[in-house]
């Protein structure tokens, strides 16, 4: 299976590179990496200061030509009445997004442009091999340590490991 990375606007090599291995560690899938993509119109929500996440799919889903794709992105996303989200996904869809922005906070919940480098990454990885994980068809998953656990605050990103549970591996293989 070929998964295309779509950067959208100024996305650093570390995490290109990150969500790439990711996909390569986990699913063992083919990764092609786009050049990067403007920010998609109408997206920005200047009320919230913030973009919507779908707005991003539709561009991964029209600029990747993977069988899966996702759009990863620095920008703060939202999704409909949630705050943020650090990434979405429909259900056996093609396309999905990341968003960076807020995996650079503390897990205290403080902001930390200088969040440890490893940590981040490991954060970038989880929440790459998370949506695609969505896109395969698997839903939320009650195991605390499966990448597959539903984890709203980086707290929780930091708790689950990279890896699908078992139960999870069976449903996509």
């Amino acid at each position: 299976m070929l998964v295309d990375i779509v950067p959208v606007g100024e996305v650093p090599a570390r995490v290109k590179r990150g969500a790439s291995a990711g996909l390569r560690a986990i699913y063992d899938f083919n990764v092609k990496v786009h050049d990067a993509q403007s920010l998609p119109s109408g997206a920005y929500d200047a009320a919230r200061n913030q973009y919507g996440a779908e707005a991003f799919i539709e561009l991964a889903e029209r600029v990747g030509d993977g069988d899966k794709n996702i759009a990863v992105t620095t920008e703060d996303l939202f999704y409909r009445r949630r705050n943020y989200v650090f990434g979405l996904a429909y259900l056996d869809g093609d396309g999905s997004v990341v968003s960076t922005y807020r995996l650079r906070t503390q897990s205290d919940g403080g902001f930390s442009e200088k969040a440890s480098s490893d940590i981040f990454s490991d954060r970038v990885r989880k929440e790459i091999v998370h949506e695609i994980g969505h896109t395969l068809g698997l839903e939320h998953c009650d195991n605390k340590r499966c990448v597959m656990n539903f984890s709203p605050t980086v707290r929780e990103v930091d708790v689950k490991e990279e890896t699908l549970c078992g139960t999870c591996q069976r449903e996509v293989l």
